[in-house]
């Protein structure tokens, strides 16, 4: 999984899912999707009918004509009265859901036969084949679903997901094999072999909501001049106290409103364009294909799998403002992200956040040192960010929140020494020849993430 970096304060609305104060037993929250359009109505995570009726505690997706607007919490014992006290508070707290849905005019659905979004999508994966199954049911599904899908198995330990692809998804997915481990090397693979002029980009461990593929495309169509498009990140499940606690942390919420980002317009924040955690995050995101390639793709010293542990994604919405292209996020874009079950991955998820954030700002000044003073002004603002997250948040799950800041605070003073090792092992296996090529059919087989066709344009790190 990509490592997003700390993105502020929760939005308002986005409030807490319920769960007791620390200490008390934690309750499972079910995770729902409703449209204030469709009364009584209820969706899974990722389109699908809910397999049961859905009963309290619940966490809700609000929508409006298929426009998300925010999420609300309640609770209630039957499915009829469930629904009324999610849109009840949707009404009190989320902005534009108080109108009634006929005053809102709603979306003009796609006509029968309408082409697929030329979005092609990676999934980059490793020993996860029901996760993956799930995600790749989910991309199939989309309306209308997107050009074409393109799995990379990223030094898998077996051959279970090769067969999984090849089998269950014979025609409509494409199986390649990355054997170095890193998952920027994962996606460089991945995007030597798309075949579209959008590369869009997930994780094995998301489902995607059925407009997904449209939405992203959408956004590049109305700007020529968004080189990046990223979307909202929602949680799919919140079964145990760990995933609650990184949702209530914030890693991924990014907000319900539409966002532009561009040097040539920049924002009032004071840490721009360093912040670039708050663009969006690796596993909702898309780029126009040929200016990632002329980019060189990722930097294969960092992302999970790599001792940087991160900032692969980070680094390329950077590179993309630097180079004089815009950002755009699009809360339409939707992901459901099954967060990490354990305590004990929790906390090694916060130190890996951190360390992909310091990671990554090593990598921007290896690869653009032209901004190396506007980062030196920038240290003592983000300094005292850093320490403001690390106090936690106020209310009762304070010292949970604290913790996980502090985990990240150790991760990003370890990230830049990670980067450092993860350039020296990744200079160490650039000559390697991909093993197992030859199982690769001819017609899916890619270059691999050091091909030619990801170096236009790429310039050495160290210069100018």
């Amino acid at each position: 999984m990509t490592s997003p970096a700390p993105a502020g304060p929760p939005s308002r609305a986005r409030p807490a899912p319920p769960a007791g104060r620390a200490g008390d037993a934690f309750r499972a929250v079910t995770v729902v999707d409703i449209d204030l359009a469709r009364p009584g109505e209820f969706r899974a995570p990722g389109g699908r009918p809910p397999r049961r009726d859905p009963t309290g505690p619940a966490l809700a997706l609000v929508r409006l004509h298929g426009r998300p607007l925010g999420t609300v919490t309640a609770t209630a014992e039957g499915p009829r009265d469930l629904w009324r006290a999610l849109a009840d508070s949707a009404r009190r707290e989320l902005p534009g859901a108080a109108r009634t849905p006929a005053s809102v005019p709603a979306p003009v659905p796609p006509r029968a036969g309408e082409p697929r979004p030329q979005v092609g999508v990676v999934v980059a994966t490793r020993d996860r084949t029901g996760l993956l199954r799930s995600c790749l049911d989910s991309l199939l599904a989309a309306d209308p679903p997107p050009a074409e899908v393109i799995v990379v198995d990223n030094a898998p330990s077996d051959d279970s997901t090769e067969r999984l692809v090849r089998t269950r998804y014979a025609t409509r997915v494409r199986y390649l094999r990355e054997p170095v481990p890193g998952l920027a090397r994962a996606h460089n693979r991945g995007l030597a072999a798309v075949r579209t002029p959008l590369a869009a980009f997930t994780d094995d461990d998301t489902l995607v909501d059925p407009g997904w593929p449209a939405a992203l495309a959408a956004a590049f169509r109305a700007d020529p001049e968004t080189g990046c498009v990223t979307g909202l990140i929602v949680p799919a499940e919140l079964r145990t106290a760990a995933q609650a606690a990184l949702e209530r942390h914030g890693a991924f919420g990014k907000g319900f409103a539409p966002r532009i980002w561009s040097l040539r317009d920049p924002p009032a924040d004071p840490l721009f364009p360093f912040t670039a955690g708050r663009f969006g995050s690796g596993t909702n995101m898309a780029f126009r294909t040929e200016l990632l390639r002329d980019m060189g793709g990722f930097d294969p010293a960092t992302g999970t799998g790599t001792p940087a542990h991160g900032g692969d994604d980070l680094l390329a919405f950077f590179r993309v403002l630097v180079g004089g292209r815009s950002l755009a996020y699009t809360p339409d874009a939707i992901v459901w992200h099954r967060h990490r079950r354990t305590p004990e991955a929790l906390a090694a998820q916060a130190f890996g956040y951190g360390s992909g954030l310091g990671a990554y700002l090593a990598a921007a000044m290896a690869h653009e040192p032209r901004m190396l003073p506007a980062l030196l002004r920038r240290v003592p603002g983000g300094l005292r960010h850093a320490l403001a997250r690390a106090g936690g948040h106020p209310g009762p799950d304070r010292g949970p929140s604290r913790r996980l800041a502090l985990r990240e605070l150790r991760g990003m003073a370890y990230g830049p020494v990670g980067y450092l090792r993860s350039r020296r092992r990744s200079r160490r296996a650039a000559p390697r020849q991909a093993p197992a090529a030859h199982r690769t059919p001819p017609a899916a087989t890619a270059p691999g993430a050091d091909d030619p066709r990801l170096r236009r344009g790429h310039r050495r790190p160290g210069t100018g």
